[in-house]
């Protein structure tokens, strides 16, 4: 089952309906994916879904990777490339930015199809959209999190990363309204890139200078250097951990009791339904132009529950930037 908004792009609930999925194509058609990066698990596992999907419908996929979500200039060149490139038969966008289609883009990927995946861009120009409403994402987490805090008492201070500014607005403001109301208080909010570095940088600052913190809650980078950095500082039974997103290292983390919980929007799903929408597009079948998959939370009362194998990667997976059918597949 995964989510459906029809009429695309401007439905404000979605439906659930049974997707079935993408039939083998009828000619080696070049996918060209545009993507923020693969250095984090959760970009891994869209990589990983892609490919898999290439390979199980025989079509070639390429990758260009921006290398952060500051890079917003570098991605709308690598658009520009796929675009002007005479092989690419369709093109995949992962944007850094919302508004990374500028008209000029727009008018150089007319001749194919284009698909947003996993994050926010404008509706303009594309044909065709897979991902979840990341508010939904910062929703679960935010209602996960105040449900701890039920009851009456002093107000409990947290802190929260919500990520790069310019994807994130949306979940920073979902999780602020889940949690309004209780008795959780926001003490800061730091915004920044999903490097490891970085948010590690940011979590050492922000615990500096907020010795009183119950809980920490954010993206999954930061959530994987907090299991570490709070067993360095003796935090580990004091401060709770939530995550906005699930990747293998959140997964370990909820297994061991270092991470309370994670929603998971099954990234390695969303590679595949990209990939399968693309060929259905260039086949000119009837297709669903607007999917997702129902983002459920994960704790460890239903670890055992969840679909593992849409959401993460197989273990010790690589990165792969470019899929070419061969005749052994």
């Amino acid at each position: 089952m995964v989510m459906s908004w029809e009429p695309p792009f401007t439905a404000t609930q979605p439906k659930r309906v049974e997707h079935v999925p993408t039939a083998a194509a009828s000619k080696p058609w070049v996918l060209c994916v545009v993507i923020p990066h693969i250095k984090d698990a959760y970009w891994l596992g869209i990589n990983y879904g892609m490919v898999d999907e290439a390979r199980r419908l025989r079509v070639e996929v390429r990758f260009a990777e921006a290398g952060g979500y500051s890079q917003l200039e570098l991605q709308r060149s690598q658009i520009q490339a796929c675009a002007a490139d005479r092989s690419v038969d369709a093109l995949i966008v992962g944007a850094v930015s919302r508004n990374v289609m500028t008209p000029q883009l727009r008018r150089l990927t007319a001749r194919m199809p284009v698909i947003g995946t996993v994050n926010a861009i404008a509706d303009e120009g594309i044909s065709g959209k897979v991902g979840v409403d990341w508010d939904e994402m910062g929703r679960a987490a935010g209602a996960f999190l105040a449900a701890q805090a039920q009851g009456d008492g002093p107000p409990i201070p947290i802190a929260w990363f919500p990520g790069p500014r310019s994807v994130s607005e949306g979940v920073d403001r979902a999780f602020r309204q889940a949690i309004a109301g209780s008795r959780l208080v926001i003490r800061t909010t730091a915004w920044g890139d999903t490097g490891k570095a970085v948010q590690r940088n940011l979590l050492q600052q922000v615990l500096d200078e907020h010795p009183d913190l119950r809980f920490v809650a954010g993206n999954a980078l930061m959530t994987e250097a907090a299991i570490s950095v709070l067993r360095e500082r003796g935090l580990q039974e004091r401060i709770g951990v939530v995550s906005t997103y699930f990747t293998p290292a959140v997964q370990r983390g909820i297994m061991r009791g270092r991470i309370l919980a994670a929603p998971t929007d099954a990234p390695v799903l969303q590679g595949r339904l990209s990939v399968g929408m693309a060929v259905d597009l260039l086949e000119q079948r009837p297709t669903r132009r607007h999917l997702g998959p129902v983002v459920r939370t994960v704790d460890r009362s239903n670890l055992e529950q969840i679909e593992i194998g849409d959401s993460l990667s197989p273990p010790l997976q690589m990165p792969q930037i470019h899929y070419r059918p061969q005749e052994r597949d």
